[in-house]
This record gives structure tokens, C-alpha cells and sequence, in this order.
């Protein structure tokens, strides 16, 4: 049984132990939902106060040219790109992950004429598949959703792109990245993976596995705060074909020279489409710059250790409790999902007892670990604090069981 000596011994072992005084991190709180909004960067608010107060109050427009707002897309792209396995040339960060997933959605399609069908899987996250109801309806794609056993088989000849979440939203499993592009590439269709819950806690080699185009969120581990924008990544040999769908002036080749007619940008800069959002960017620029400090690789093994141990504690605590993620630590991201008829109540409890978590309707309690600031300590105290929830039935408490809203 994982006890809390073992725990403390592990954060003292533990590499990068010293980067967690570096996030903002409230007194008598577990935070275990930085896989669905970051904790803050204590770098954040000066970054953002220098832009604020210098940038913007005395450098004005200026600093589109003197600050390179201009430029901020595709410096901060440029910071994420070591991150998921990329060039800095073939990421740009910009939008939203739906926003992005619509134009490469798009793209893809117009890169594989005749071809119409977009294959993922079911319960795949909403935005990924609503996405492609919204292309359908325009008569431009095709839906087809198959289980993950079952995709490479329902690859044909009509397929233009494998949509895929690389590490599944709810129960946290990964897919075989490199053997799932390979199938696709045979059939002829394109790859489209969702990093949006793998950037910044897990390897990621998009160029390694031969990916097409990715996107992925700033909020999440990358610590870019709420709505941060998101990245787009387009392996460098589709850029000069890429066709973006929402020809915006900022995705033009000449942007200021105010023509009517469009002209695309050479290379990832084609991505683009309206003005970029200078605090947001400044905001996720901070908290990449963080991540990348500390190094993804280091970050991946942490997150491996953390997983396995809170995975050990809670099933000496509550074994009657299953856990819906994969046992082997290699094809899992950084969250464990267990499953429970009364798992928004529970979280309900855990909340109430300092330690925050997810659920993920309908019966989902989902324990992040960003292991840029986790403790295993951390781990060892939630487990106990679950252990007493179950054992006390405080999922029963009626203050816990009326939903709220929940990101």
C-alpha cells in the first residue's frame, strides 16, 4: 500500500519538485483539474502587467512593430512546436480548438478531392465530432464513426481524414499515434489529431509519426489560463496546398496593403485569420515558456510515476471502485477516470474537502495530474480524502447531488 512516507520520499526525489513554487497554488487545495484549466503561472501577471502598462498604455499601436504583436502568433506556435514533436515553422498559435479544427477539417477535405467521409469514434470529445456535423450540413463531409478497435478496418478509399483526440477526454486513453497515421496514409486519407489533452504532459512526435495537421488548447497543461487560444500545426509539406477556409486579412500574403482580393500567406502564417489576441497570447507565452523550461520529457515521466502511484492508493482505499483508464502507464495520458453512479456528487464532496477534481457526465470523476506541480504527496492525501467520501457516503449529502455548471 502506497503510504505517505513513500509519497514524501518520491517529492524529494523528484526532479523537478522545485518548478511548483513557481504556479499559484491556493493554501489547503489539491488541485486535480490542471487537465482541464491550468493553474496560474506566478510569471503570468508580470507578463501581462508589462504588456498592459508599457506595451499597450505607452507604446500604443506602435506596438505592433516595436513590441512584434505582429509577430506573436508565430513566436508563441514557435514555443510550442518542440513540445508535440514539430518545426517551429509548422505551428502557429492562434483561435480556438474548435476554430482550428474547422479550417484543417476543411482543408483536409479540399486536399483529397471525391473523397467526403471524416472517420473518428464515437464519444469522441463533442467539438471534434460537432464539427463535422456542422461540415456535413454543408454538404461537404460525411460522418463516419467507428469504434477504436475497429478504425483501421473502416479505412477506404472514401476516408479524407482520420479525426482522432490523441488521449481520450474521459477515461484518458491513448492512441497508437504512429501505427493509426500509417493505416490512414495507406488508405490515401490525411490525419487530424486532437492534442489538446497530451501537449505539455505527454510525448508527442507528430513529425516522427509523419502527422499531417494537429491542434490542441492553451489551457490545459500549457497553464495559458481560461479560453487561452489554441495551436494549429501543418507538417511543412502541406503548407503551399493547404487551403484555409475562413480567409481572414491576417492570413493573407500582404495584409496591409488593404487588397480585395485574396492572396494566402506563405507557410503557417496562412492560418491566420482575424487580429490576434495580444493579452491571450502574451498570457499562454508565459506558461509555454514555463513548460518548455521544464522539459516535456521530464514532465511525461512524472506524470507516468503520479498516475501509477495515485492509481495504487485509491485501489487499496476504495477497490470496489473501477478505474476506467488503461492499467499500462504507456498508452494513458496524465488523468485517471474511474466510474461511479454518483460521480458528480462525489466530486461534490472531494470539493468540499479541499481536494478539486472533474466529472465527466454521466458518471465520471476524472483526477488530473500536471505534473509540472502536483505532489505525490498531493496524490497520497486525495486518496484518503476519497477513501472517507466513499466511506461516509457523503455522495449523499443533497447539497452535492444538483449539477453546476462545469468546464
Amino acid at each position: 500500500m502506497p503510504t505517505l512516507a513513500q509519497a514524501r520520499a518520491l517529492d524529494a526525489s523528484d526532479p523537478i519538485a522545485g518548478y511548483r513554487k513557481q504556479f499559484a497554488l491556493p493554501a489547503g487545495v489539491i488541485y486535480l483539474d490542471g487537465n482541464s484549466l491550468g493553474a496560474l503561472p506566478l510569471g503570468t501577471a508580470a507578463r501581462l502587467g508589462e504588456v498592459i502598462r508599457r506595451e499597450w498604455g505607452e507604446g500604443l499601436v506602435r506596438s505592433w512593430n516595436s513590441a512584434d504583436w505582429i509577430g506573436m502568433p508565430r513566436r508563441v506556435g514557435g514555443m510550442i512546436a518542440p513540445l508535440i514533436g514539430a518545426e517551429a515553422d509548422e505551428v502557429i498559435a492562434c483561435d480556438s480548438t474548435s476554430v482550428n479544427l474547422f479550417k484543417l477539417i476543411a482543408a483536409a477535405l479540399a486536399m483529397r478531392p471525391g473523397r467526403k467521409i471524416v472517420l473518428s469514434e464515437p464519444g469522441n470529445f463533442p467539438t471534434d465530432l460537432h464539427l463535422i456535423f456542422g461540415l456535413e450540413a454543408q454538404g461537404l463531409a460525411e460522418r463516419r464513426l467507428v469504434p477504436a478497435e475497429r478504425l483501421e478496418a473502416a479505412l477506404d478509399d472514401r476516408v479524407a481524414v482520420l479525426m482522432l483526440t490523441h488521449v481520450h477526454y474521459k477515461t484518458g486513453a491513448m492512441h497508437d499515434m504512429a501505427r493509426l497515421t500509417r493505416a490512414a496514409h495507406e488508405a490515401g486519407a490525411l490525419v487530424l489529431w486532437d492534442l489538446s489533452h497530451s501537449a505539455g504532459a505527454v510525448r508527442v512526435d507528430l513529425n516522427g509519426c509523419e502527422a499531417d495537421l494537429a491542434v490542441g488548447c492553451g489551457y490545459k497543461y500549457m497553464n495559458g489560463g481560461p479560453g487561452a487560444p489554441a495551436f494549429a500545426f501543418v507538417a511543412r509539406r502541406h503548407q503551399s496546398t493547404l487551403q484555409h477556409p475562413l480567409t481572414g486579412w491576417m492570413g493573407h500574403a500582404a495584409p496591409f496593403a488593404f487588397r480585395d482580393d485574396y492572396a494566402p500567406a506563405p507557410g503557417i502564417d496562412r492560418l491566420l485569420t482575424g487580429t490576434p489576441p495580444i493579452l491571450g497570447l502574451a498570457a499562454l507565452g508565459e506558461g509555454v515558456r514555463l513548460i518548455a523550461e521544464i522539459g516535456v520529457e521530464r514532465l511525461a515521466a512524472k506524470s507516468r510515476s503520479l498516475s501509477q502511484f495515485l492509481r495504487a492508493a485509491v485501489a487499496e482505499i476504495a477497490p470496489d471502485l473501477p478505474c476506467v483508464s488503461p492499467e499500462d502507464p504507456v498508452p494513458r495520458g496524465s488523468h485517471l477516470s474511474f466510474r461511479h453512479p454518483k460521480a458528480y456528487a462525489i466530486a461534490q464532496a472531494l470539493i468540499a474537502r479541499g481536494v478539486i477534481p472533474d466529472f465527466r457526465d454521466p458518471d465520471i470523476l476524472r483526477l488530473g495530474l500536471a505534473p509540472a506541480y502536483l505532489r505525490f504527496e498531493d496524490c497520497w492525501h486525495a486518496a484518503q480524502t476519497l477513501g472517507m467520501v466513499l466511506a461516509n457516503e457523503e455522495w449523499q449529502n443533497p447539497e452535492f447531488g444538483e449539477r453546476a455548471a462545469v468546464t
